[in-house]
């Protein structure tokens, strides 16, 4: 079994580049379930309903989110009406939706969990370890992947590796840019420290590079990031493959893409 995880899409550029190269990517390494991270998808922050729509529209099987997760109002709305779209497991606060869910494709069970790390994190939350060691005393999936939304790269591979018995995949998601780590743990666990973005390639993470420099570098905090509607579209996502027979992690395949305007 393969499945694709495409990496944070960043606003309207992001919508694109998903758009333009979902399809020939799922026919040419014959992908049989997709997982997107959606956190960013709506300007940047956040996923509206007709975001949600667009994504499923488009193939997408599972939606996962980060520390954007509740940054348009009308999530709490619409998130236990749909049936594709997960929140951080680990918040503190209660919040509606679901952190991990088993899908059913082609006879395999596939478990999604989405998780949001502790270092830097300025959003409380219990300890993701822990969290996920709850989910795994019962899970009788075949195949689990963990969509981990956090900053450093030493968190993520720590937990990856205390996963490495337990869960098939850990793909690191948030930094916006995609790590050159993709690999086997422990003969089966895919890995990958950050899967990277899908947005704006002349860009700052997807942000308009000039708000970002008023904002970060000038200390300019009357300046609010912009995202463009037009730029050069990167699609940064990773391929999962599985053995047929034993559900087995096989390889992990970073995908980058950059097509250009016009």
């Amino acid at each position: 079994m393969n499945i694709l995880f495409v990496g944070d899409i960043v606003g309207k550029v992001g919508r694109k580049a998903l758009s333009e190269n979902l399809t020939q990517i799922k026919e040419k390494y014959d992908i049989e379930f997709v997982i997107a991270n959606g956190e960013n998808i709506s300007r940047g922050k956040g996923i509206t309903k007709n975001h949600y729509d667009f994504l499923i529209k488009s193939g997408v099987d599972c939606i996962t989110l980060g520390n954007h997760y509740k940054d348009r109002e009308d999530i709490k709305n619409y998130i236990d009406r749909v049936d594709k779209l997960i929140r951080p497991l680990n918040l503190k606060e209660d919040f509606p939706g679901v952190g991990t869910k088993i899908f059913y494709k082609n006879g395999v069970s596939i478990r999604v969990s989405n998780l949001l790390g502790l270092a830097y994190s300025k959003i409380p939350v219990n300890d993701p370890y822990l969290e996920i060691l709850s989910v795994i005393e019962t899970d009788d999936s075949d195949i689990h992947i963990i969509d981990f939304h956090a900053d450093a790269t030493g968190e993520k591979k720590a937990f990856a590796y205390a996963l490495k018995n337990s869960v098939s995949a850990v793909i690191g998601t948030h930094t916006h840019v995609q790590t050159r780590d993709a690999q086997i743990l422990n003969g089966s666990l895919l890995y990958i420290t950050d899967v990277g973005m899908c947005g704006s390639y002349n860009s700052i993470l997807g942000t308009e590079i000039n708000s970002v420099i008023n904002r970060i570098i000038l200390h300019d905090e009357t300046k609010h990031f912009e995202y463009l509607d037009e730029d050069d579209r990167l699609f940064s996502a990773v391929v999962l493959k599985f053995d047929d027979l034993t559900l087995k992690g096989t390889e992990i395949i970073p995908i980058y893409i950059i097509n250009k305007r016009g």
